[in-house]
């Protein structure tokens, strides 16, 4: 990516101080930005085609990956939250089954009550 980028600088760059030598842009020098960058441009389009496609399948590949990664966390997220609410809710059974057997084993010390 970054010879992408220096190949791009210098296509943009030779052409301006190319440009600033000759005494016509050195009082337009907005002139000489104008051409320097569509002489760039082209010079980018026309030779720079590998280093623009090896870039973009970089960025594909991490763009992919940065996705595959989002969506495990928040696979693992999702878990972690059905672990803990199956968690909450077993010992919410657990205690409730615990106090209905300390009520009858009370009712049961009581013999004169009715439950």
């Amino acid at each position: 990516m970054l010879v992408y980028t220096v190949l791009r600088l210098l296509a943009f760059f030779v052409p301006l101080g190319l440009f600033m030598l000759l005494p016509i842009f050195r009082q337009n020098w907005v002139l000489a930005v104008l051409f320097a960058a569509i002489i760039g441009l082209a010079l980018s389009i026309l030779f720079l085609r590998r280093p623009l496609d090896a870039v973009t399948e970089e960025i594909a590949e991490r763009r992919a990956r940065r996705v595959r990664e989002d969506r495990q966390r928040d696979e693992d997220v999702e878990d972690a939250d059905a672990d803990a609410a199956a968690a909450e809710s077993h010992a919410d059974r657990s205690a409730e089954g615990a106090a209905s057997d300390v009520r009858d084993a009370s009712a049961d010390e009581r013999p004169g009550e009715q439950r």
